[in-house]
Protein backbone atom coordinates (compact mmCIF):
# COMPACT_ATOMS: atom_id res chain seq x y z
CA UNK A 1 0.00 0.00 0.00
CA UNK A 2 1.50 3.34 -1.02
CA UNK A 3 1.28 6.44 1.14
CA UNK A 4 0.53 9.73 -0.64
CA UNK A 5 2.38 11.79 2.00
CA UNK A 6 5.80 10.23 1.29
CA UNK A 7 8.02 10.17 -1.79
CA UNK A 8 7.90 7.55 -4.53
CA UNK A 9 11.31 6.29 -3.40
CA UNK A 10 10.03 5.64 0.12
CA UNK A 11 6.97 3.86 -1.27
CA UNK A 12 9.23 1.74 -3.50
CA UNK A 13 11.46 0.86 -0.54
CA UNK A 14 8.42 -0.02 1.55
CA UNK A 15 7.15 -2.29 -1.25
CA UNK A 16 10.39 -4.34 -1.23
CA UNK A 17 10.43 -4.63 2.56
CA UNK A 18 13.43 -2.34 3.05
CA UNK A 19 11.97 -1.15 6.37
CA UNK A 20 12.53 -4.43 8.20
CA UNK A 21 15.39 -4.16 10.68
CA UNK A 22 16.55 -6.83 13.08
CA UNK A 23 15.20 -7.53 16.54
CA UNK A 24 15.68 -4.70 19.01
CA UNK A 25 18.13 -6.84 21.00
CA UNK A 26 20.51 -6.89 17.99
CA UNK A 27 20.36 -3.15 17.39
CA UNK A 28 23.66 -1.28 17.33
CA UNK A 29 23.36 2.03 19.25
CA UNK A 30 24.67 3.98 16.23
CA UNK A 31 21.47 3.14 14.30
CA UNK A 32 19.05 4.19 17.07
CA UNK A 33 18.28 7.55 15.44
CA UNK A 34 17.26 5.75 12.22
CA UNK A 35 14.57 3.58 13.83
CA UNK A 36 10.98 4.63 13.17
CA UNK A 37 9.39 2.27 15.70
CA UNK A 38 9.66 -1.24 17.14
CA UNK A 39 6.90 -3.70 16.31
CA UNK A 40 6.70 -7.21 17.81
CA UNK A 41 10.28 -6.67 19.09
CA UNK A 42 11.50 -5.99 15.52
CA UNK A 43 12.97 -2.59 14.63
CA UNK A 44 11.24 -0.78 11.78
CA UNK A 45 13.63 1.46 9.88
CA UNK A 46 12.71 5.07 9.12
CA UNK A 47 12.77 4.95 5.30
CA UNK A 48 12.81 8.73 4.97
CA UNK A 49 16.23 8.67 6.68
CA UNK A 50 17.26 5.78 4.41
CA UNK A 51 16.18 7.82 1.38
CA UNK A 52 18.43 10.71 2.51
CA UNK A 53 21.39 8.38 3.03
CA UNK A 54 20.84 6.69 -0.33
CA UNK A 55 20.72 10.06 -2.09
CA UNK A 56 24.10 10.99 -0.54
CA UNK A 57 25.62 7.65 -1.52
CA UNK A 58 24.23 7.92 -5.06
CA UNK A 59 25.63 11.45 -5.45
CA UNK A 60 29.06 10.21 -4.35
CA UNK A 61 28.91 7.29 -6.82
CA UNK A 62 27.80 9.60 -9.61
CA UNK A 63 30.81 11.82 -8.95
CA UNK A 64 33.17 8.84 -9.01
CA UNK A 65 31.71 7.64 -12.29
CA UNK A 66 31.96 11.07 -13.92
CA UNK A 67 35.72 10.95 -13.21
CA UNK A 68 36.05 7.39 -14.54
CA UNK A 69 36.78 5.97 -11.08
CA UNK A 70 36.47 2.32 -10.09
CA UNK A 71 33.93 0.99 -7.58
CA UNK A 72 34.42 -2.57 -6.31
CA UNK A 73 31.08 -4.33 -5.66
CA UNK A 74 31.03 -6.84 -2.78
CA UNK A 75 28.15 -9.15 -1.88
CA UNK A 76 28.92 -12.70 -0.85
CA UNK A 77 25.84 -13.96 0.98
CA UNK A 78 23.35 -15.97 -1.11
CA UNK A 79 20.68 -13.24 -1.07
CA UNK A 80 23.14 -10.67 -2.46
CA UNK A 81 25.17 -12.60 -5.06
CA UNK A 82 22.81 -12.35 -8.03
CA UNK A 83 22.08 -8.63 -7.73
CA UNK A 84 25.71 -7.69 -7.06
CA UNK A 85 27.00 -9.76 -9.99
CA UNK A 86 24.41 -8.40 -12.44
CA UNK A 87 24.85 -4.83 -11.18
CA UNK A 88 28.65 -4.82 -11.36
CA UNK A 89 28.71 -6.42 -14.80
CA UNK A 90 26.17 -3.92 -16.16
CA UNK A 91 28.60 -1.07 -15.45
CA UNK A 92 31.76 -3.11 -16.14
CA UNK A 93 33.00 -2.82 -12.55
CA UNK A 94 34.96 -5.42 -10.54
CA UNK A 95 33.13 -7.61 -8.03
CA UNK A 96 33.49 -10.24 -5.32
CA UNK A 97 30.51 -12.58 -4.92
CA UNK A 98 32.08 -15.86 -3.79
CA UNK A 99 34.45 -15.20 -0.92
CA UNK A 100 36.49 -12.23 0.18
CA UNK A 101 40.11 -13.34 -0.03
CA UNK A 102 42.15 -11.59 2.65
CA UNK A 103 44.52 -9.10 1.06
CA UNK A 104 42.44 -8.13 -1.97
CA UNK A 105 43.03 -4.51 -0.94
CA UNK A 106 45.84 -4.64 1.62
CA UNK A 107 48.02 -7.02 -0.41
CA UNK A 108 46.90 -6.15 -3.93
CA UNK A 109 50.31 -6.80 -5.61
CA UNK A 110 50.17 -10.45 -4.46
CA UNK A 111 46.51 -10.87 -5.48
CA UNK A 112 47.35 -9.30 -8.84
CA UNK A 113 49.96 -12.05 -9.43
CA UNK A 114 47.36 -14.74 -8.78
CA UNK A 115 44.94 -13.09 -11.20
CA UNK A 116 47.72 -12.88 -13.82
CA UNK A 117 48.34 -16.63 -13.37
CA UNK A 118 44.63 -17.31 -13.85
CA UNK A 119 44.57 -15.30 -17.09
CA UNK A 120 47.80 -16.93 -18.30
CA UNK A 121 46.58 -20.50 -17.68
CA UNK A 122 43.24 -19.80 -19.35
CA UNK A 123 44.95 -18.35 -22.42
CA UNK A 124 47.35 -21.30 -22.64
CA UNK A 125 44.50 -23.77 -22.35
CA UNK A 126 42.56 -22.05 -25.14
CA UNK A 127 45.66 -22.03 -27.34
CA UNK A 128 46.21 -25.76 -26.74
CA UNK A 129 49.53 -25.14 -25.00
CA UNK A 130 48.60 -27.41 -22.08
CA UNK A 131 48.20 -30.47 -24.30
CA UNK A 132 51.87 -31.37 -23.73
CA UNK A 133 51.10 -32.22 -20.09
CA UNK A 134 49.91 -35.63 -18.90
CA UNK A 135 46.22 -36.20 -18.27
CA UNK A 136 46.83 -36.06 -14.51
CA UNK A 137 48.79 -32.80 -14.76
CA UNK A 138 46.07 -31.24 -16.91
CA UNK A 139 43.47 -32.30 -14.36
CA UNK A 140 45.42 -30.57 -11.56
CA UNK A 141 45.77 -27.41 -13.68
CA UNK A 142 42.02 -27.48 -14.42
CA UNK A 143 41.28 -27.73 -10.71
CA UNK A 144 43.59 -24.78 -9.97
CA UNK A 145 41.96 -22.71 -12.71
CA UNK A 146 38.45 -23.55 -11.47
CA UNK A 147 39.35 -22.54 -7.91
CA UNK A 148 41.03 -19.29 -8.97
CA UNK A 149 38.19 -18.50 -11.39
CA UNK A 150 35.68 -18.76 -8.53
CA UNK A 151 37.70 -16.43 -6.31
CA UNK A 152 39.17 -13.95 -8.77
CA UNK A 153 37.18 -13.86 -12.02
CA UNK A 154 35.37 -10.69 -10.90
CA UNK A 155 38.70 -8.93 -10.31
CA UNK A 156 40.37 -9.69 -13.65
CA UNK A 157 39.70 -6.20 -15.01
CA UNK A 158 40.83 -4.38 -11.85
CA UNK A 159 44.23 -2.84 -12.53
CA UNK A 160 44.75 -1.09 -9.18
CA UNK A 161 43.20 -0.58 -5.76
CA UNK A 162 39.60 0.63 -6.34
CA UNK A 163 38.51 4.20 -5.60
CA UNK A 164 35.55 3.04 -3.49
CA UNK A 165 33.94 -0.19 -2.28
CA UNK A 166 30.19 -0.86 -2.30
CA UNK A 167 29.29 -3.58 0.20
CA UNK A 168 26.05 -5.44 0.93
CA UNK A 169 25.99 -6.22 4.68
CA UNK A 170 28.97 -4.40 6.17
CA UNK A 171 28.86 -6.47 9.36
CA UNK A 172 29.21 -9.74 7.47
CA UNK A 173 31.84 -8.29 5.12
CA UNK A 174 33.78 -6.64 7.95
CA UNK A 175 37.16 -7.85 6.57
CA UNK A 176 36.51 -6.05 3.26
CA UNK A 177 35.47 -2.91 5.17
CA UNK A 178 38.55 -3.07 7.43
CA UNK A 179 40.88 -3.52 4.43
CA UNK A 180 39.25 -0.60 2.63
CA UNK A 181 39.80 1.67 5.61
CA UNK A 182 43.42 0.56 5.98
CA UNK A 183 43.97 1.59 2.36
CA UNK A 184 42.03 4.85 2.67
CA UNK A 185 39.28 3.62 0.35
CA UNK A 186 35.78 4.98 1.18
CA UNK A 187 32.99 2.48 1.81
CA UNK A 188 29.37 2.68 0.66
CA UNK A 189 27.26 0.03 2.37
CA UNK A 190 23.73 -1.29 2.46
CA UNK A 191 23.60 -2.56 6.00
CA UNK A 192 21.05 -3.35 8.69
CA UNK A 193 20.40 -2.14 12.24
CA UNK A 194 23.01 -4.50 13.76
CA UNK A 195 25.96 -2.59 12.28
CA UNK A 196 28.18 0.15 13.69
CA UNK A 197 27.52 2.68 10.95
CA UNK A 198 30.08 5.12 12.39
CA UNK A 199 32.78 3.09 10.64
CA UNK A 200 31.24 3.58 7.18
CA UNK A 201 31.54 6.72 5.06
CA UNK A 202 28.22 6.24 3.23
CA UNK A 203 25.97 3.93 5.28
CA UNK A 204 22.52 3.17 3.88
CA UNK A 205 20.50 1.45 6.61
CA UNK A 206 17.90 -0.92 5.21
CA UNK A 207 16.96 -4.57 4.97
CA UNK A 208 20.13 -6.34 3.81
CA UNK A 209 18.68 -9.83 4.14
CA UNK A 210 16.08 -10.14 1.39
CA UNK A 211 16.69 -10.48 -2.34
CA UNK A 212 14.08 -7.85 -3.29
CA UNK A 213 15.43 -5.22 -0.90
CA UNK A 214 19.09 -5.86 -1.81
CA UNK A 215 18.24 -5.74 -5.53
CA UNK A 216 16.50 -2.38 -5.10
CA UNK A 217 19.53 -0.76 -3.45
CA UNK A 218 22.12 -2.33 -5.77
CA UNK A 219 20.11 -1.07 -8.75
CA UNK A 220 20.05 2.45 -7.29
CA UNK A 221 23.84 2.46 -6.95
CA UNK A 222 24.18 1.11 -10.49
CA UNK A 223 21.79 3.77 -11.83
CA UNK A 224 23.88 6.46 -10.13
CA UNK A 225 27.04 5.08 -11.75
CA UNK A 226 25.35 5.08 -15.16
CA UNK A 227 24.16 8.67 -14.65
CA UNK A 228 27.68 9.78 -13.76
CA UNK A 229 29.00 8.02 -16.85
CA UNK A 230 26.58 9.89 -19.09
CA UNK A 231 27.73 13.18 -17.50
CA UNK A 232 31.34 12.23 -18.34
CA UNK A 233 30.33 11.34 -21.91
Amino acid sequence: MSHPDVSQNVNDMFAVGAHFGYSKTRRHPSTAKLIFTTKNKVDIINLEKTEEALAKAAEFVKGLSAKGKVVLFVGVKPEAKGAVLAGAQSVDMPYVTERWVGGVLTNWPEIKKRIARLVDLKEKKEAGELDKYTKKERLLIDEEVAKMHKLFSGLVGMKKTPDAVFVVDAKREHIAVTEAHKMGVPVIALTNTDTDIRTIEYPVVGNDGSVSSITYFVNKIVEAYKEGHSVKA
